[in-house]
């Protein structure tokens, strides 16, 4: 095939990809599906008077986990500016149940807010938690294509800064988040893809991933009511607020004049009896039998 042949055959290509209908989402919310919540229900629970349980302030570059009865309202802030969080989360119970970013992805958005929910991994499938408020759900779509809350990336890790940088760090997000919840019984290994919270990121014209600085303001916040009882964990991450983010000790240096902590409070409803009057209760592991098609051999024969 010549030159002219394969060029005309790329622009027929690109001109039947391009009058392809706009796709349409692959996961929506209908209603009475378990991807949608009851706004009006969610909003009255997040106005409803409180009583706070717990409360503490993350130092920059730190992290901390603590437990969330279920029905509880977390309520994460910068009380300073902006500064990125990076969130993990787990049933109390069972540590294998965790967040699992992709498929919270696909269900809702690569960037997340209002009324939207973290979903664990399989087996389990259901929400460990629903976002009920989001002060920064103004910020939409930036000029870039960037958006807030994001899901898109990971933690930051000390083994890609070793590859890229050749250095050892140990105060990213993995590491902070490693730390804080090995009292609780974890390890390493139990450390996932986080929610990166008052982050913007988003993908650029080549698909390439980009980080914008964080439009938090002094006392933005965003809230969750715990679906099930949870571990949480959270990790101020080392490059702040990412308005100077890099690799290596210049650009750590540089970074921590953009760090601020983040202050976490956890409340339980004053009213007691408002969840259930809306019908609610933590949400039941999928119901899958878990065969897979796999069917069971026969017994041992008997012996003739």
């Amino acid at each position: 095939m010549s030159q002219l042949q394969v060029a005309e055959s790329s622009a027929e290509r690109m001109k039947t990809r391009d009058n392809v209908p706009k796709p349409r989402p692959a996961y929506i919310p209908t209603v009475g599906s378990p991807l949608a919540v009851d706004e009006e229900a969610y909003t009255t629970i997040q106005k409803a008077p409180r009583v706070l349980i717990d409360e503490f302030t993350l130092p920059v570059r730190s992290g901390r986990a603590w437990e969330v009865p279920a029905g509880s309202i977390v309520k994460i802030s910068t009380p300073e500016g902006p500064q990125v969080g990076d969130l993990n989360l787990w049933n109390r119970h069972n540590p294998r149940e965790r967040f699992w970013a992709s498929r919270t992805r696909q269900l809702h958005a690569s960037h997340v807010s209002t009324y939207d929910r973290l979903w664990s991994v399989l087996p389990y499938m259901r929400p460990l938690a629903t976002i009920i408020h989001d002060s920064l759900d103004w910020y939409g779509v930036d000029p870039h294509g960037g958006r807030v809350h994001d899901l898109l990336g990971t933690r930051c890790d000390p083994y890609i800064n070793a590859v890229l940088a050749g250095e050892q760090y140990d105060f990213h997000c993995h590491s902070n988040l490693t730390r804080v919840v090995k009292p609780f019984g974890l390890n390493e290994s139990d450390v996932h893809d986080v929610i990166n919270i008052f982050q913007v990121t988003g993908l650029d014209e080549q698909g390439r991933y980009f980080m914008n600085p964080s439009p938090a303001r002094a006392g933005d916040d965003i809230e969750f009511l715990a679906e099930q009882d949870l571990l949480m964990a959270l990790s101020t991450c080392p490059g702040g607020d990412l308005s100077a983010w890099g690799f290596g000790s210049g650009s750590q240096k540089e970074m921590i004049k953009c760090c601020r902590p983040l202050k976490v409070q956890v409340y339980q409803l004053e009213d007691e009896t408002l969840l259930k009057s809306y019908g609610w209760q933590p949400a039941e592991v999928s119901k899958y039998t878990g065969l897979h098609g796999v069917v069971s051999p026969e017994g041992e024969k008997k012996l003739v």
